[in-house]
């Protein structure tokens, strides 16, 4: 199985016609995304990559029977194209642009809340099922089927981790990239909750760093929800208090938590291995599974 995207993912992509959305709908299309329309206001009508383009996600929802929206649309308009496509009748939303400025998607995710709709994301690489369908920007050649969830903050992390996986044969279900930034739709316990729910799943990376308190939520959650074992790690061991590393949400404010000590002594005292590196967290997946 999987969690978020499988075969009966329909797809439309928000901003189909900029360069970006165009190239990276092409490559969804390549690895055998099931892209069914585009929405680009005043380009109803138009087509790209084979793909016809409406005016709204609604519309396309509606003519396409499009259940998942992708946002591909500049950062001072992507908080409107979240909010659309939440208003639409779709199942998922993964919103790639990165640059969001944070009083929109404080608007967007008050939005969520208000519906049953998946936002994942913003300033994220998207979710990936090998072999079925990828979302975003995630080069599908790494990823290979299996039964290793992973999650992670961190798109370049994720790769890492991922192609460490695949050379030694361990696939995975679904890889979920939740993004880095302050204020984002899907949550560490959010992914770990779908992991958990899902049978086929046997055991789950999470990829963290430095800045909030979320991966020490997560590990509570871990410790008294979850039956799945979670094997971690930690970026910024280094990174000094008070400077942003990266991610707008990578950043320290030298109050004791968001260190990556806290977050990795959160994990451990949880029942969490944390890789030292990318290879080590691969050593400890084999060692739960």
């Amino acid at each position: 199985m999987s969690v978020l995207v499988d075969e009966n993912t329909r797809v439309v992509v928000q901003g189909i016609t900029g360069g970006e959305g165009k190239f990276h709908t092409e490559q969804m299309i390549e690895y055998g995304t099931n892209v069914v329309a585009g929405a680009v206001p005043g380009r109803g009508g138009q087509e790209v990559a084979g793909v016809p383009v409406y005016d709204t996600v609604d519309e396309a929802a509606r003519e396409e029977d499009a259940n998942t929206a992708v946002v591909f649309v500049p950062p001072a308009f992507a908080g409107d194209a979240c909010f659309e496509a939440l208003d639409a009748p779709v199942d998922l939303v993964v919103a790639i642009t990165e640059g969001i400025p944070t009083q929109d998607m404080a608007r967007v995710k008050r939005k969520q809340d208000e519906t049953d709709t998946h936002l994942v994301g913003p300033n994220c690489p998207g979710v990936i099922t090998p072999g079925v369908a990828k979302l975003g920007i995630l080069p599908g050649n790494i990823f290979s089927s299996g039964d290793v969830g992973l999650v992670s903050r961190s798109g370049t992390l994720t790769y890492q981790v991922v192609d460490s996986l695949t050379q030694r044969d361990i696939g995975q279900t679904t890889a979920i990239g939740i993004g880095g930034d302050p204020i984002i739709g899907t949550s560490f316990i959010d992914a770990l909750e779908l992991f958990e729910n899902d049978p086929d799943t046997k055991a789950v990376v999470m990829c963290g760093e430095i800045g909030g308190e979320d991966e020490e939520q997560a590990a509570r959650y871990i410790g008294e929800h979850m039956d799945t074992p979670v094997a971690g790690f930690i970026a910024g061991r280094t990174a000094p208090p008070g400077k942003r590393m990266g991610h707008a949400g990578a950043i320290v404010s030298g109050s004791g938590t968001g260190t990556a000590q806290s977050k990795i002594t959160a994990l451990e005292n949880n029942g969490v291995p944390v890789g030292d590196t990318p290879e080590e967290v691969v050593d400890h997946v084999e060692d739960i599974l």
